[in-house]
C-alpha cells in the first residue's frame, strides 16, 4: 500500500477531524500506533500544519465514513490519487541555468536539423518564441550563442537527450 503524500501532517488531520483508532490512522500513515497517539497528546510533532487528505485527493469522506462505522476497516487511497496520472508540472530551471537554454536549443538544431519545436520545447524547457527566434537567428543575442550539448549543460538528462537523438536518427 502507498501512503499519503505527508503521511504526519494527514494524521494530524485525521486525529483533529475524525473518530478514526490510531490503529487505523497509523497503518494508512505507516506510522506506530503509539507515535500517532504522542502526535494527539502533542508530544511529538509541534506547530505543524495539518494536511487535509480529503482536498488534496488522498481519500474521500465515503471511505473516511465507511472505516469509522468499522473500527478494523483500513483506509484505502483514493483510486484517483493511486492509478491517476500526475500533471508533468513545468520544468523548474535553476537561474543559473536560464542563460545556457539558448546554447541547448542551437545546438539541438545544429545536430539534429528536422527536430520539431515541441519536441526543443519538451527536453529544454523552454518557449516556442525562442525556439523560433533562435531557428530564424532572430534571437536578442544570436552573436552569444554557442551551440552546446543540453545534457552537459543540466538542462535534461543524458537518457532524455539519447531518446530523442535516436527518435531522429535515419
Amino acid at each position: 500500500m502507498t501512503t499519503p503524500l505527508m503521511p504526519k501532517a494527514t494524521a494530524i488531520w485525521l486525529i483533529d477531524n475524525t473518530t478514526l483508532t490510531f490503529e487505523q490512522i497509523g497503518a494508512f500513515c505507516n506510522l506506530h500506533p503509539l507515535e500517532v497517539q504522542a502526535i494527539a497528546d502533542g508530544e511529538v510533532i509541534g506547530g505543524m500544519t495539518p494536511h487535509d487528505p480529503v482536498t488534496s485527493g488522498e481519500l474521500t469522506l465515503d471511505e473516511i465514513q465507511r472505516c469509522q462505522a468499522d473500527s478494523t476497516a483500513e483506509l484505502r487511497l483514493s483510486i484517483r490519487q493511486q492509478v491517476g496520472k500526475q500533471k508533468k508540472s513545468a520544468k523548474y530551471t535553476p537561474v543559473s541555468l536560464r542563460q545556457a537554454k539558448p546554447d541547448g536549443i542551437a545546438w539541438l538544431l545544429k545536430e539534429v536539423p528536422a527536430i520539431t519545436d515541441g519536441d526543443i520545447i519538451r527536453i529544454i524547457g523552454t518557449t516556442k518564441n525562442t525556439v523560433q527566434a533562435i531557428r530564424l537567428r532572430t534571437h536578442r543575442n544570436i552573436s552569444e550563442i554557442k551551440p552546446l550539448n543540453p545534457a552537459h549543460l543540466g538542462l535534461c538528462s543524458h537518457e532524455e537527450l539519447a531518446a530523442l537523438l535516436h527518435k531522429y536518427e535515419a
